[in-house]
């Protein structure tokens, strides 16, 4: 099932969080995401255990997704692909781009982006905290 996340499954979120990016919590102010009106932060719950989430920026024409994760114990199950259609869905009324940064050598990711139409347009050096480069990938609505 998903739904939009609420303040209790912030532990959980910062825990799956914390696969994505080692200061998690710090760089992600997740209270303040909740009640921003600008966040959205969708959570995948298997046995009303959250094993997923993506948090993306919606600004009305544009959206940012900021960080999509899977428990590595649920992934090859569609939920990264259920969490993005979700979100493209929910937002798509007047989307009409979606940006996003991955690491440039996570091809699982860049599979999962592939099939939903992004492309890359640019490539940003050095982009995150370990040195790896990211490419700027943007899926454009018809």
């Amino acid at each position: 099932m998903i739904r939009e996340a609420l303040v209790l499954d912030i532990p959980r979120i910062n825990e799956l969080g914390n696969l994505l990016e080692d200061n998690f919590s710090k760089v992600y102010s997740l209270g303040e995401m909740l009640s921003d009106g600008i966040t959205k932060v969708y959570v995948y719950e298997v046995d009303d255990n959250i094993v997923g989430f993506i948090i993306a920026t919606d600004l009305i024409e544009t959206c940012d997704i900021l960080g999509i994760i899977v428990d590595p114990l649920y992934r090859r199950k569609k939920i990264a692909s259920n969490l993005l259609d979700y979100l493209i869905t929910e937002l798509d009324e007047n989307l009409k781009m979606i940006t996003l940064e991955v690491r440039c050598n996570n091809k699982e990711a860049l599979g999962l982006y592939d099939k939903f139409g992004f492309r890359v347009v640019n490539t940003r050096k050095k982009y995150y905290s370990n040195g790896d480069d990211a490419y700027l990938m943007v899926r454009e609505s018809e």
